[in-house]
């Protein structure tokens, strides 16, 4: 058979390109999962797809520090958010949703369609959460009529980081759930499930995992599969108990995207041979010397602490006068560069600069010197290179 040609006649080559994706997801891909991703379709429900299942399921395992299951559902992040709830709640229980960005509002109303009882722990977007208000909260809540506590650990909307380990700690005093999205943070930032006594934790495929879109992880710990056993809202293709049954067979309930778990196996590998805690302090560095560069530029941070910040995506205010979605259109335009926008509210407000994923320094500093070019053509004044003097270009791993 014939190889199909690929038509490039009247296609520039930024069009050719690829797209250097500086975002908290989708992220860039590497070479050897894009192989990896093409390999020829088998069977889902025969013994190469159930032993490729068994060897990405001790993978996730070790990626979520937990001894528990981790499960896959096909379908985006929002997905498993959005199972977390059929799956352990019934009509009318309540929980508290802690926002302090458009996640954290978002699964609030979510829990809300779905004919739960929703209480609220809500900051202005980007400030950080202060635990000793969400003691506050659950310590009035004397009849415990609060079943768990929604929690974003890494806000993307605004790139705060929440203080999830203390959280986690306060909502077990009370005895509610501990339920976190770790969507974007996984990997990412020190999350070791287990030792922190969460009960669920959320993933996705698309952020630190390297892969596609197009899976959601859950783990649930024993306490979370003992109250999913008495959840009853409505539940079908999302349903936990069915997907566990399949998988303590190899497979999924439903057709699966199978290249994707060609990919994860092969992103699980190269995690796994980087370490954890390298991984872990790449993307520290990452988001440190992004946020060196940008104040080198004299531009303003949306979370001034490092200590609150996220390791996923740094969001910044555009220089007085310049507008945050005309930077970003420019970027893409001139440089092939994708950065973040606001979201919702924050909408032409601010632009995000993503280092989660597969990201290197050099994608880093490639960024700010775009960065700076589009800047000077605005009129705003940034002294040639001053963004990587700013950083430290002799850091090696």
């Amino acid at each position: 058979m014939p190889a199909i040609p690929v038509v490039v006649e009247n296609r520039s080559l930024s069009e050719l390109r690829p797209q250097l994706l500086m975002l908290p997801g989708p992220t860039p891909l590497p070479q050897a999962v894009l192989q990896a991703l093409s390999g020829p379709m088998i069977n889902h429900r025969g013994p190469a797809f159930a032993e490729l299942f068994a060897e990405i399921e001790k993978g996730l395992s070790w990626a979520f520090q937990t001894e528990h299951r981790v499960l896959m559902l096909t379908g985006s992040g929002t997905t498993g958010m959005e199972a977390s709830l059929l799956n352990l709640f019934s009509p009318g229980d309540k929980v508290l949703a802690v926002s302090n960005g458009s996640f954290g509002e978002r699964w609030g109303d979510m829990a809300a369609v779905y004919g739960l009882e929703v209480e609220r722990l809500v900051y202005d977007w980007g400030k950080p959460i202060q635990t000793q208000d969400l003691r506050s909260k659950l310590q009035a809540d004397k009849a415990q009529t609060i079943k768990a506590v929604l929690i974003i650990h890494n806000e993307t909307s605004t790139g705060v980081l929440n203080p999830l380990q203390e959280m986690a700690a306060i909502v077990r005093e009370h005895g509610a759930l501990v339920i976190v999205d770790a969507i974007s943070s996984l990997t990412s930032t020190p999350l070791p499930m287990d030792a922190w006594g969460l009960d669920v934790v959320l993933g996705a495929s698309q952020k630190g995992f390297m892969v596609p879109p197009g899976l959601a992880f859950v783990a649930l710990s024993a306490k979370a599969w003992e109250v999913h056993a008495k959840a009853r809202l409505p539940r079908f293709s999302l349903d936990f108990s069915l997907t566990r049954e399949y998988a303590e067979q190899g497979w999924t309930p439903w057709t699966p995207p199978i290249p994707l778990f060609y990919g994860l196996k092969v992103a699980l590998q190269m995690m796994q041979a980087e370490g954890l805690e390298q991984i872990q302090a790449r993307h520290l560095h990452l988001m440190q010397t992004v946020r060196a560069g940008l104040k080198g530029m004299g531009l303003e941070l949306m979370i001034p602490d490092e200590r609150q910040a996220s390791r996923a995506v740094t969001p910044v205010y555009p220089p007085p006068g310049l507008d945050a979605d005309d930077i970003r259109k420019s970027l893409l335009e001139e440089y092939n560069i994708v950065l973040g926008g606001g979201q919702r509210k924050l909408t032409g407000q601010i632009f995000r600069v993503g280092h989660l994923g597969y990201q290197h320094l050099p994608n880093i500093w490639a960024t700010l010197i775009a960065l700076e070019q589009t800047l000077k053509k605005r009129g705003y004044p940034v002294p040639a290179g001053i963004s990587i003097a700013a950083t430290d270009p002799d850091y090696e791993y």
